[in-house]
């Protein structure tokens, strides 16, 4: 797509929540959700292990960044709660927001051990990327991560990014080297990703016990 003579500026994501079949993401704008989150997180501290922020030693501590960091508008960040609790279990954020040019990350993952690669999570991310990519119409979707991270390498590729390369001596966190691994997904990967997620969510795609029956890198 290399004529863009027609290419205009593209919209900022807004604080409007996303619900799906199994799960709201909602923009964080308050502080509502904040005990959720520390109910979710507290006592896992290997959710931090690739974050460049904690763990915490308890909820005032947790309250105290949640509210230095959860309430900007680039990281903006999303609670991500499940239909069936009713109270969020994770967080991710549209970041690096660059409308001139269509392109967005998604990063400061964090979801709870319970949500890890579930029908609520990867539902999360289809609205998410749907957001990105069919309502304000980008045309570039960024993940990065610590390379030494092979769970989010995994789920990365898992979502159906595209692996690019790794950017070495690229950051310093937490005392330590980082070299981050970049994937992305272009405008004209979309309709197979989103494809790929439409027929994995789909009910068919599960056994009674809740099992899927294909993948979804199979499904796309």
């Amino acid at each position: 797509m290399n004529d863009l003579t027609d290419w205009t500026p593209r919209p900022l994501p807004g604080q409007l929540p996303l619900q799906g079949r199994h799960v709201l993401v909602e923009p964080i704008v308050d502080e509502a959700r904040f005990a959720e989150l520390w109910r979710a997180f507290g006592g896992a501290d290997r959710l931090w292990d690739y974050l460049a922020y904690g763990p915490f030693l308890g909820e005032h501590e947790f309250d105290r960044f949640a509210r230095q960091t959860y309430l900007g508008s680039d990281p903006l960040f999303h609670a991500i709660v499940p239909v069936d609790t009713g109270e969020a279990a994770g967080v991710a954020a549209l970041m690096r927001l660059d409308p001139a040019n269509g392109v967005a990350e998604i990063g400061h993952i964090c979801l709870s051990p319970a949500l890890q690669r579930t029908r609520v999570a990867t539902e999360a991310f289809l609205l998410l990327f749907a957001r990105v990519f069919d309502e304000l119409g980008y045309r570039r979707l960024e993940w990065k991560c610590d390379n030494r991270n092979a769970p989010s390498r995994r789920a990365a590729e898992r979502l159906g990014f595209v692996f690019e390369g790794i950017f070495r001596q690229h950051m310093v966190v937490k005392h330590h080297n980082r070299d981050t691994a970049w994937f992305s997904i272009i405008d004209r990967d979309w309709p197979r990703v989103r494809q790929g997620f439409e027929l994995w969510l789909a009910d068919d795609n599960f056994d009674d016990n809740g099992r899927q029956r294909r993948s979804l890198a199979r499904c796309r």
